[in-house]
């Protein structure tokens, strides 16, 4: 069983470090504090321990990514990695800061569980749900997400299909969008993957209300939702059937668009019967002027910490384009929708 590499650098408070013990447990591990002592950190599992300063910050691990880039766009390569983050000061930026180190991570080929975060806000009220469910206190639960957290860590392995099913989403046209024609770019290089496209068009797809945890569970335990329509005759089927999902997204004011969005929220009733530990995302964004981040960011936080779905190295195409049919004119763009591609069918494709 492979070491841990234990990412830790500034100075962990004591709660932080009851965190990663009950993460590890007995697992062997390295520690890495700065950047000065950096390993070679290709095919690792890797465990990010972060302690928030009082604005939120951890200059630590920001000079360790610096130096990251510095080393290679693939100093992460087949890796594994987890977070934990730990804020004595308030109740933000935990979140915010696990989004930069997946992101960046995963730009650097490290690839992700499902629910890779452990969180600890200073109240430790993020912890309430599962102190309820459990019948244990605030602490006793982080430590249990934890414990957690570090088995599904060490635990994991990729997943490949000898037949993969892709499900492709979008809200956009095809006459006018650039993220659908980079899409079409990429499609071209996969006629080994079975790949089925829904297009959720304007006025299908009403978002959720937010129905009491009980309604939503009856509606969840049916496979359906109180509102029905395109997410329950379609979506639901198509996302049970698939083995990962590649979600197209146009930058709208540096937000998905309002019916992806939508259909994210509504993923909530079928989570309630059924977790996506085992389906992946993609996907391709575009953007008019700047923002592909931010919008990779929100899919991270959205999909993969909290819905559950695997992120796979490098699982983002990112561009830029404005005018209709500019991202044509964007250097070696078909050269990038080829290796995406490939990156595609090398993550779910079993070698025959």
């Amino acid at each position: 069983m492979k070491k841990i590499h234990l990412i830790m650098p500034e100075n962990p408070s004591i709660f932080l470090r009851k965190m990663v013990k009950n993460t590890i447990k007995n697992q062997e591990y390295v520690l890495i504090t700065n950047e000065d002592n950096l390993l070679n950190l290709k095919n690792k599992k890797i465990l990010f321990a972060v302690e928030l300063d009082n604005a939120g910050k951890n200059i630590g691990i920001d000079k360790l990514f610096s130096k990251l880039f510095q080393l290679g766009n693939d100093s992460l390569k087949d890796s594994i990695g987890s977070v934990l983050v730990n804020n004595s000061y308030n109740e933000l930026y935990t979140k915010t800061i696990a989004q930069d180190i997946i992101f960046d991570s995963n730009r650097l080929g490290c690839e992700f569980p499902g629910r890779p975060l452990v969180e600890a806000t200073s109240t430790l009220a993020n912890m309430s749900t599962l102190s309820k469910t459990m019948n244990i206190s605030l602490e006793k639960a982080c430590f249990k997400s934890c414990e957690i957290l570090g088995e599904n860590l060490i635990n994991y392995e990729q997943k490949k299909f000898n037949n993969p099913k892709l499900l492709v989403l979008h809200s956009s046209n095809y006459s006018t969008s650039n993220t659908l024609r980079l899409w079409r770019m990429i499609k071209k290089h996969l006629k080994d993957i079975d790949i089925k496209e829904i297009h959720i068009e304007n006025g299908t797809i009403r978002d959720c209300i937010g129905c009491s945890y009980k309604t939503c569970k009856h509606y969840g335990q049916q496979t359906s939702c109180f509102y029905g329509g395109i997410m329950v005759e379609e979506v639901y089927p198509a996302i049970l059937n698939s083995d990962s999902i590649l979600w197209i997204c146009p930058n709208y004011n540096d937000a998905i668009s309002a019916n992806l969005k939508a259909v994210i929220n509504r993923l909530t009733a079928l989570f309630r019967k059924t977790k996506f530990y085992n389906k992946s995302i993609f996907s391709v964004i575009v953007s008019g002027n700047s923002g592909g981040d931010a919008l990779s960011k929100q899919l991270i936080s959205a999909l993969n910490i909290n819905k559950t779905f695997r992120l796979p190295p490098k699982f983002s195409i990112m561009a830029t384009a404005n005018d209709k049919d500019a991202i044509l004119d964007v250097p070696y763009i078909e050269d990038k929708a080829k290796n995406f591609a490939i990156k595609i069918k090398n993550y779910l494709l079993k070698e025959i």
